[in-house]
């Protein structure tokens, strides 16, 4: 059984990597994954009993609180007796902010207090009783907390986290005689701590803040009157009310009301977007105007915003490469650091004697060694890169497809749907002894009849209403085309074997580039009307970007014809293309550029989700040109453009590289700076002051520039 809670509380990476391995090693707990920057932990349970989990919880990291994320409730215990009840989701939220809100208020007045301890100190004189005596009891306000879970940690037996440290450090520092030092250290410590814990905060609600994409209620149309219910409650057929600033709930189509919808939060459109009765509408948009009714047609878990939401939050449970190595890391950091403090601190003094000073350089030695601006900052990087590229309508399913979308040396597009419209449009009239008007309306008249999509695209050309009173002895020729009485007269349209098989001359010139249309008039050649799938907009653009990034090829993979291919590829700018090819031989050709490759990159395909199902799965990154509301594309890519744009594929690279590159300036500035001040400390030229920084102020550089990635252009 599958459960998911919200960790109220939890501002330490270390913590979150120490709950993870204790809750794998309890009976009946068969999966576990922990999401430091979302707050989140999913278990698999054996059972539904779960209380042995919120007791592991609370052993490793008191402050934090699960919150069953199903019922937005957390279970009754002994030791915390001021436990709620929260029915409603957004109110949860809410009572998890204001949980942290406290705990930051709480931490401020200790803050105040021990400062003031500290300060009057100084006040009574140096060296008395009185002056001992405050400056123990701000030392005692400051970090209580601290020494109190170093002690709890170390019985145990987890001794390699920064409250064992600090501890460690600053009851060295008092030993030594450096009282004032130790109250210092600690007070400096807390402050940082409650601003890096601020800052987290902060990054976590901006990426919220993206995400708030469901309603809190819906207004449901129920016998006879307008009820106030949960989206989740919504049955296919009832109508819903939607007012002037309002989320739409579930996805549904618009029965009475016009307006415009702001649709940024889905796919990252500027402009609102026009609807009227009759129109599809997704949830998660936001009705800028007019009173709508919309009749619900998928239930909220089946509805856009919900696979939105959904795919946003498992994002974290994909790690990257550099996400695993930095985990690996910081397990196998902090103990060597550890190791080499307690050299520093014996080994020197056999040689040159001078204990006390070398076991102050070992004490500020073991607080610079806290890998937390690397724990907190490398994922946080990645979730922050997937939020900012949320806002522009890409959804990347982990740090992983990020960092492969960074690598992508290949990208190869399907054609009908991608680069194409997938719709037919006349492009060229040819007429032949009339004009172009009188070809494109007797070759309307004749089509008017059927539904077939060339058909349907040189009726929508004509743009008038069709008379039917005009057009008799409609007969549709299976393989070749059609043939109709307009105003009298015998129209014949279709391809050339139609006009053989009537023996009407006329020169044979197919079209390269799409489908043509052949028309006679009573026994007599008219003229040809060229048929194409429509190159989307921005498709040429999005190859010439994507070869300014440095991609060094562009293929088309398309099961159409190798003439309509060429002239596609034409149009764009593609140079290599394999066309008339069935799925699986789509799959045959991907495998046989991905082995040309020879891991030097990675090969990224771009498909309508649909269709393209094997190739999405084969290729190292499948990127579905999704469309809001296509269910097929969000769950089969790894990466889904939210609008069907070629040129957002540009736009995942850029952002990917842009957070890839975000991550490791943040490696080299946490790393770069706690092996110097590594060094100066060793040497005697840091104070704990510097140590303390190199700690907490170099993690909150390091979240501040991880926030970048969510707000960048």
């Amino acid at each position: 059984m599958r459960k998911n809670y919200r960790m109220e509380g939890l501002d330490c990476a270390h913590c979150a990597d120490r709950i993870a391995s204790a809750l794998t090693q309890l009976q009946g707990v068969r999966d576990v994954s922990v999401q430091f920057v979302q707050q989140r932990l999913s278990v698999d349970l054996a059972s539904e009993e779960d209380i042995a989990l919120h007791e592991a919880v609370r052993e490793i990291a008191p402050s934090v609180r699960l919150v069953d994320l199903e019922s937005e409730t957390e279970p009754c215990g002994e030791q915390d007796s001021a436990c709620h009840t929260c029915h409603d989701h957004a109110h949860g939220h809410d009572h998890a902010h204001s949980h942290q809100e406290g705990l930051d208020r709480i931490m401020l007045g200790r803050i105040l207090a021990a400062g003031v301890l500290f300060a009057a100190g100084f006040f009574v004189g140096k060296g008395s009783v009185a002056y001992y005596a405050l400056l123990f009891s701000a030392y005692v306000c400051a970090g209580y907390d601290i020494l109190w879970s170093a002690g709890r940690n170390l019985f145990h037996g987890r001794i390699f986290d920064e409250n064992f440290l600090m501890a460690i450090a600053s009851v060295g520092a008092v030993l030594l005689g450096e009282v004032s030092e130790a109250v210092a250290v600690m007070l400096f410590y807390q402050v940082g701590e409650m601003f890096q814990s601020l800052a987290v905060g902060r990054s976590r609600r901006s990426i919220a803040e993206l995400m708030d994409i469901k309603p809190p209620v819906a207004h449901v149309w129920r016998n006879g009157e307008v009820l106030d219910v949960k989206p989740e409650v919504l049955q296919p057929g009832e109508v819903v009310w939607v007012r002037p600033g309002e989320k739409i709930p579930v996805d549904g189509v618009i029965v009475d009301g016009h307006s415009t919808l702001d649709m940024a939060a889905l796919t990252g459109e500027s402009l609102p977007r026009e609807t009227e009765p009759g129109d599809a509408v997704v949830s998660g948009s936001i009705n800028l105007q007019g009173l709508l009714q919309i009749r619900v047609e998928k239930r909220y878990e089946d509805s856009t915003a919900a696979k939105i939401l959904e795919l946003v939050e498992h994002a974290g449970t994909r790690k990257a490469q550099t996400e695993n190595f930095i985990t690996k890391f910081a397990r196998y950091y902090t103990p060597a650091v550890v190791g080499l403090a307690v050299m520093l601190a014996v080994g020197p003094p056999l040689f040159v004697g001078g204990w006390s000073e070398w076991i102050h350089r070992a004490l500020t030695f073991l607080v610079i060694s806290c890998p937390c601006a690397l724990v907190i900052s490398v994922p946080l990087s990645f979730f922050a890169g997937i939020g900012g590229a949320s806002r522009r309508g890409i959804l990347i399913k982990g740090g992983n497809y990020m960092e492969a979308l960074a690598r992508a040396e290949t990208v190869v597009f399907d054609k009908t749907g991608t680069l194409t419209k997938g719709a037919f449009a006349v492009s060229r009239i040819q007429p032949e002894g009339q004009t172009g008007d009188t070809l494109l309306q007797m070759a309307a008249y004749a089509e008017s009849a059927s539904n077939h999509p060339i058909s349907q695209s040189i009726r929508e050309a004509y743009g008038k209403e069709i008379e039917k009173s005009r057009v008799q002895e409609v007969m549709e020729i299976p393989g070749m085309g059609v043939s109709a009485l307009v105003d009298g007269h015998r129209v014949l349209a279709g391809n050339g074997k139609l006009m053989d098989r009537e023996g009407i001359p006329c020169p044979h010139a197919w079209d390269a580039a799409g489908t043509t249309v052949y028309v006679a008039i009573d026994g007599t050649f008219a003229g040809t009307l060229s048929i194409e799938d429509v190159v989307k907009e921005d498709a040429a653009e999005a190859v010439s970007q994507l070869r300014n990034l440095g991609v060094k090829s562009v293929v088309m993979l398309t099961g159409d014809a190798p003439a309509a291919a060429e002239g596609v590829a034409a149009a764009v700018g593609i140079d290599s293309v394999h066309a008339g090819l069935l799925p699986q031989e789509k799959v045959e050709v991907t495998e046989r550029l991905i082995a040309s490759s020879n891991g030097r990159g990675t090969l990224l395909f771009v498909g309508d989700g649909i269709n393209d199902a094997p190739v999405l799965a084969r290729a190292d990154v499948g990127i579905a040109m999704g469309g809001v509301g296509s269910d097929s594309a969000i769950e089969a890519a790894d990466v889904v453009l939210m609008r069907d744009e070629p040129s957002k594929v540009a736009a995942a690279i850029t952002i990917s590289r842009r957070t890839l590159s975000i991550v490791r300036q943040n490696i080299v500035l946490a790393l770069g700076i706690k092996c110097l001040v590594l060094i100066l400390g060793a040497l005697g030229l840091a104070n704990m002051w510097a140590a303390v920084f190199a700690d907490v102020g170099v993690s909150m550089l390091a979240i501040l520039n991880a926030m970048r990635a969510l707000y960048g252009r």
